[in-house]
């Protein structure tokens, strides 16, 4: 039995039962959970706070005593603080705990750079602000964000309360711009099954970003992301 283990904000409701629903047909994988509390999201010092290595820290070795297989981080806050944080995480996952680690925003960096993405559309539930924040960090990694729908919403736990009609209008808005490809970034967003209904629509890789939350946690246990059926070509990439 391969164990994947996730760190998730305490106010997330989206991302564990879908991704529960990503891993339904999919053998000898189970799904572990840490919370660490997260009930806002924006550029506050509280709010930043919320995602101090030390609360990451603590969730993962409560994920290490149950020997899993890899840990990941089903968040995108480094999105508009700088996906730096995120790879400090995970060189401190794996120095302290040696267990292989990954986070949401790195593999959705690297699924965009096996599609050879640079210029992506971008759709989220942000704030104006940390919308404005996330171009600009996206942009410091190569990416240029040609179009863009967000919600204005603070957050996290409110931004579940809008239906996935919702979030596939605001991905077909994008798409009709014709990016190289489109990034849903909210573990905490319906995005999961409009990414899959619009990139079967358009051809154009939409990725959601519970789903490089779980591409990468497979990959980093040594498991093969294409295990996982029906949820879009991002479990079809081996990169």
């Amino acid at each position: 039995m391969i164990r994947i283990g996730m760190l998730m904000p305490s106010s997330n409701t989206v991302a564990e039962p879908t991704t529960v629903a990503m891993l339904r047909d999919v053998p000898g994988v189970s799904l572990h959970i840490a919370r660490f509390r997260v009930t806002r999201l924006d550029q506050d010092p509280a709010a930043l706070a919320q995602f101090t290595a030390e609360a990451l820290m603590i969730a993962a070795e409560m994920l290490a005593d149950a020997k899993v297989h890899s840990i990941a981080l089903n968040a995108t806050a480094s999105c508009y603080t700088g996906i730096g944080h995120d790879r400090d995480l995970v060189a401190a996952i794996t120095r302290h705990f040696a267990i292989p680690a990954s986070t949401a925003m790195l593999s959705l960096l690297e699924l965009l750079a096996a599609q050879g993405a640079t210029r992506i559309g971008l759709v989220t539930p942000f704030l104006h602000d940390v919308q404005a924040a996330t171009v600009q960090v996206l942009a410091a990694e190569g990416l240029t964000v040609t179009a863009e729908r967000h919600l204005n919403d603070p957050g996290n736990y409110t931004f579940a309360d809008y239906d996935e009609a919702v979030v596939q209008a605001m991905t077909e808005a994008v798409a009709a711009t014709r990016p190289q490809a489109i990034a849903l970034v909210s573990t905490n967003m319906r995005g999961a099954r409009p990414a899959v209904a619009v990139e079967a629509a358009t051809g154009l890789p939409a990725i959601d970003t519970v789903a490089t939350t779980l591409w990468g946690a497979l990959r980093a246990a040594g498991a093969d992301p294409a295990l996982v059926r029906g949820w879009g070509g991002v479990f079809g990439q081996a990169r």
